[in-house]
């Protein structure tokens, strides 16, 4: 690839993250919070981009469900970290001239919603003039046992799941009236969940507890950790990555809402959606087994095992993901 001509759209989110890792120390950029070290606590810190157009869209979502959503997102990078106390936020905004007042309040309700329900205070940001809406999110939270890293998985470990996939995916196709992979039924039910999951987001905060309370007393608190936002099987494909390791994969362990179409083509979706944020976790068997027993829709959907990062089923065939079906922030 001509270095002169490369497009961050040729390189991808991935390859970009990849190639930005000389500017900082080792391992940072494998998790998506920092570590800060203050006299009395280690606080974890993230932050989160959401452009108009791209992440939100006026047209299917209001201005109160796109702040909770900006907020949300930013949560659950802290929670799949493992962090239980979220400390604060600082918003910053870039909003065209002709932006309605109106819009702009209730953007902030909205993220006031999601912090009441979650926890955290804002406390500052910047705001200026721009083209298109943008929102940029720094949260900051409390370091908490355990602390989870993607590069903490280890051969022998299952890979449980605490969701289902594909919900938001689907809620996005409702709402921008998008042809569906078939013609199956979907029933009321379904369709709000779907667009519930879509406009409001809710990350994986009981699923955090249930991990914790759930570990047996002869397992140490190492475990990796990562969240379900850019698709499950992404998500299983960082942890490989950082960890240098193999998954497989059991088809028929992935939970899929009840209502879900029978149809395998639907499974796309179920796989490579993207913001659903749930949940993905390398594990002990032992503490895996009693998270699933303790947790309605946790599940254990495979292992980890030694080899070259990558991801199989379980019948051997490899797991590949055409570029056009994953989540695109490019």
């Amino acid at each position: 690839m001509n270095k002169l001509t490369t497009t961050i759209n040729d390189l991808g989110e991935i390859e970009l993250l990849n190639r930005l890792k000389k500017f900082m120390r080792q391992g940072q950029i494998d998790d998506d919070v920092a570590e800060i070290n203050t006299l009395n606590k280690v606080l974890l810190i993230n932050n989160d981009l959401l452009v108009e157009n791209i992440h939100f869209s006026d047209e299917i979502s209001n201005a109160r469900d796109i702040g909770w959503k900006s907020i949300t997102t930013n949560i659950s990078d802290l929670i799949c970290s493992g962090s239980q106390n979220i400390i604060s936020f600082t918003v910053g905004l870039v909003l065209p001239q002709n932006t309605n007042w109106r819009w702009v309040e209730n953007l902030y309700e909205g993220m006031k919603e999601a912090m009441q329900e979650f926890g955290g205070e804002l406390i500052g940001g910047d705001c200026s003039r721009g083209e298109t809406k943008m929102i940029s999110i720094s949260a900051i939270g409390e370091m908490n046992t355990p602390r989870l890293h993607r590069g903490n998985a280890l051969p022998g470990d299952c890979i449980v799941s605490t969701g289902f996939h594909g919900l938001s995916r689907l809620g996005l196709a409702l709402l921008t009236s998008e042809k569906l992979p078939s013609a199956a039924e979907i029933s009321p039910q379904l369709k709000d969940r779907a667009i519930n999951a879509h406009k409001r987001p809710y990350p994986a905060v009981r699923a955090l507890h249930a991990f914790i309370e759930s570990k047996p007393k002869s397992e140490s608190w190492r475990a990796a950790g990562t969240d379900s936002s850019d698709g499950l099987i992404e998500a299983i494909r960082g942890i490989c990555t950082s960890s240098n390791c193999q998954a497989v994969l059991s088809k028929t362990s992935i939970l899929k809402d009840p209502d879900w179409p029978k149809d395998l083509i639907w499974d796309e979706w179920v796989l490579n959606g993207g913001e659903d944020y749930e949940l993905i976790l390398c594990l002990p068997k032992e503490w895996a087994e009693a998270l699933s027993r303790k947790f309605k829709t946790a599940q254990i959907i495979g292992y980890i095992k030694e080899g070259k990062p990558d991801i199989f089923w379980d019948n051997l065939e490899q797991i590949t993901t055409k570029k056009s079906n994953l989540f695109q922030h490019f």
